[in-house]
């Protein structure tokens, strides 16, 4: 049983009392078995199985853990267990709760944001500071539903940006516009998800779990800790380590983990020393650099391994480019297997230097942290296509899909989508196929100083317009032809569209809409589009052989989002998966490329931190914006206690394109490897 193969220190804290129980758990001390075992213990205590809630920095990582559980008990049992992210367990719990939500990604709501800030003037301010973009209005709006839950938007803006202190109420009333148009949708987004489960936990006190489990208990922010105290549980289990808090950025508290004694008065806390996945000499130099950081809790990490491993190797290199060309050369005479190997990076720009480099010299390679498979232009344009098929009233995805055709912006898309609306009643497919009589589908509205889009609108269009351009006699009698600033490219992508939905209702299989969506003219068009614009030369001009290449590229990502499709039984489950489990898939084989955020959790035998130069890395720019040397200093720890027996650590003097010269990364004088 999981109980038996655990040493003092988990066993302990495995089977402590019901309360609050915090286990600090530093890298590669056997956190993931503490918890099975933990559940093991909670069932033969006679605890109900549905009255168990795991917590999961990620669907991937609950699943792990259900799996090792279901070898004790069978997955009849350990199926009961509600598991997952905090928003995947939101997003079941309300669903079982009768919430009618449609969940959107990030992307797809700030174009929604868009279409409402483009409708609102700014010049009317005399301010040396320009308003936010609609982009980075959403995300530092994210940023402050994440960090706070007593201050509203313009106090959170006072203490943390004041000079935009003359837009405040006009930000505030974007979002009151912004949040209204959401709950007329039902769309909701990831905070969303957390913020209608506190809300419903507050109205309804029936949904009480025996205990909650919660992985990675360093990473909450504030608003993931006030979901877990409306839960209201009698007992919490959580494990962390403070040393590995490295999303500030994203609003995760520090406060919480290090409060965790205070905020409950009965708290217990364990500590996991025993380390079994590096070497001493690895441990060695991790150590060295993390005791820099404040203690909040005494830990004292003991090496568990034994023989002779080599100690951590500094490889320093006069030129930047070299570096990236002399690293791909060790791993290629390596012998350990590329999936053994992981080369770490804090910044995107250092991952597209080795990538570039490996695959120069044949070797197989998979980047995690940068651009994913599924953050491609055109995987997220044939999920929208699919969007708008499993829900007609999906207002973003149409939007989303329409950013393709020529001379149409996002305001004319949401005039579209709401004219089609209109005339079906609720239900695009049928504005398209059985449109009923609307009167003033596009009526004429008043000027308006503060909105200023519509100030002015012609006569309503001519459909005779679009009379040679080969439409079917049923489209050219829809309504929808006569909106006034509708272009021919415009009418032309409709069209596509049109066709595309035209037989939709009748494919219920995820393979078979995939296909669709790929032998459809409205993503050819899309294809077309991104190929051309990836092939585009600086003077203007078409590398005919790139386009090509690139378009083929495009529909080999279509071929294997149709080979996920496989593993569904419904649209509408695919669709789902996809949009909370994004991004945890990937592709290919080879190399592991990581960014620090990416690797947390992982362990290879060999291990590559790269770009260790001041400036990159600690990131001097983004301690500038919020961050702190305290945290670069925790991601140099994730970073280095990846590696189990070798670990490598580089960075380069020069940058002969930006003509930059480099000093060493501090954090290299605190391992000890450099004066």
């Amino acid at each position: 049983m999981p109980l038996s193969r655990l040493n003092h220190e988990q066993h302990l804290a495995a089977t402590a009392p019901s309360g609050h129980n915090l286990i600090i758990a530093s890298a590669g001390t056997g956190k993931t078995s503490t918890i099975v075992a933990r559940i093991a213990s909670l069932i033969h205590q006679g605890i109900e199985p549905s009255r168990i809630l795991l917590l999961t920095f990620t669907n991937k990582a609950a699943a792990e853990m259900i799996e090792r559980i279901s070898l004790f008990f069978g997955k009849a049992i350990t199926s009961q267990i509600e598991a997952g992210t905090f928003h995947a367990v939101s997003y079941r719990l309300l669903k079982k709760m009768g919430y009618k939500i449609v969940l959107k990604q990030p992307k797809d709501l700030k174009i929604l944001l868009k279409t409402i800030v483009e409708r609102r003037r700014f010049d009317h301010i005399d301010s040396s500071v320009k308003p936010y973009g609609a982009a980075y209005l959403y995300d530092i709006f994210s940023l402050y539903q994440n960090s706070t839950v007593t201050q509203s938007f313009s106090e959170w803006l006072e203490a943390n940006d004041s000079e935009h202190g003359v837009y405040f109420d006009m930000y505030e009333d974007i979002f009151e516009e912004f949040h209204e148009l959401k709950r007329e949708f039902g769309y909701v987004d990831f905070n969303d998800l957390l913020i209608l489960m506190r809300e419903a936990l507050n109205k309804d006190e029936t949904l009480i779990f025996s205990e909650i489990l919660i992985d990675e208990y360093q990473d909450t922010n504030t608003l993931q800790g006030s979901l877990i105290d409306a839960f209201k549980s009698k007992s919490l289990f959580c494990v962390g380590d403070y040393d590995q808090s490295i999303y500030a950025f994203n609003g995760a508290n520090i406060d919480i983990i290090g409060s965790f004694g205070t905020h409950y008065k009965d708290a217990n806390v364990f500590t996991l020393n025993k380390n079994y996945r590096s070497s001493h000499k690895i441990l060695s130099l991790a150590n060295r650099v993390i005791e820099h950081n404040p203690r909040l809790y005494d830990k004292r990490l003991e090496v568990t391994r034994e023989g002779n491993f080599e100690s951590p190797k500094l490889l320093i290199y006069e030129e930047l480019f070299y570096q990236y060309q002399a690293i791909s050369s060790l791993i290629r005479v390596s012998a350990n297997a590329h999936q053994d190997i992981a080369v770490i990076f804090r910044n995107n720009s250092s991952a597209d230097g080795i990538e570039a480099t490996l695959r120069e010299q044949g070797i197989a390679c998979k980047r995690k942290g940068g651009v994913s498979f599924f953050d491609s232009y055109e995987v997220k344009a044939m999920l929208d296509l699919i969007s708008v098929v499993v829900n007609p009233k999906d207002m973003m995805a149409f939007i989303h899909v329409f950013e393709y055709a020529k001379g149409v912006g996002s305001a004319l898309s949401k005039e579209l989508f709401d004219a089609l609306f209109k005339l079906g009643e609720g239900n695009i497919f049928q504005g398209f196929f059985h449109p009923k009589e609307v009167d003033e589908l596009f009526k004429k509205r008043p000027k308006n100083h503060q909105l200023g889009l519509f100030d002015e609108i012609n006569d309503l269009g001519s459909v005779s317009r679009f009379y040679n351009l080969g439409f079917e006699e049923t489209f050219l009698s829809n309504p929808i032809l006569k909106h006034p600033k509708l272009t021919l490219e415009g009418a032309k992508f409709l069209y596509h569209f049109y066709k595309f939905m035209k037989h939709t209702s009748r494919i219920k299989q995820p393979q078979s809409l995939v296909n669709h969506v790929l032998s459809s003219e409205v993503f050819s068009a899309i294809a077309e589009m991104l190929s051309i614009k990836r092939s585009t030369k600086k003077d203007g001009g078409i590398d005919e052989s790139v386009k090509q290449e690139a378009r083929a590229r495009i529909f080999r990502k279509g071929h294997l989002l149709k080979d996920l499709a496989s593993g569904y039984a419904s649209n509408e489950r695919f669709l789902n998966a996809l949009t909370l489990g994004s991004n945890e898939m990937s592709e290919g084989e080879g190399v592991n490329l990581l960014s620090i955020h990416a690797s947390k959790g992982l362990e290879f035998k060999e291990v590559y931190v790269i770009d260790l130069m001041d400036g990159r890395f600690p990131n001097r720019k983004l301690m500038q914006k919020g961050g702190s040397l305290e945290e670069e200093r925790r991601l140099f720890y994730v970073a280095t206690t990846r590696a189990k027996d070798l670990l490598y650590l580089s960075y380069a003097k020069y940058d002969k394109i930006k003509k930059i010269p480099y000093v060493h990364s501090p954090f290299l004088v605190e391992a000890g490897l450099v004066n």
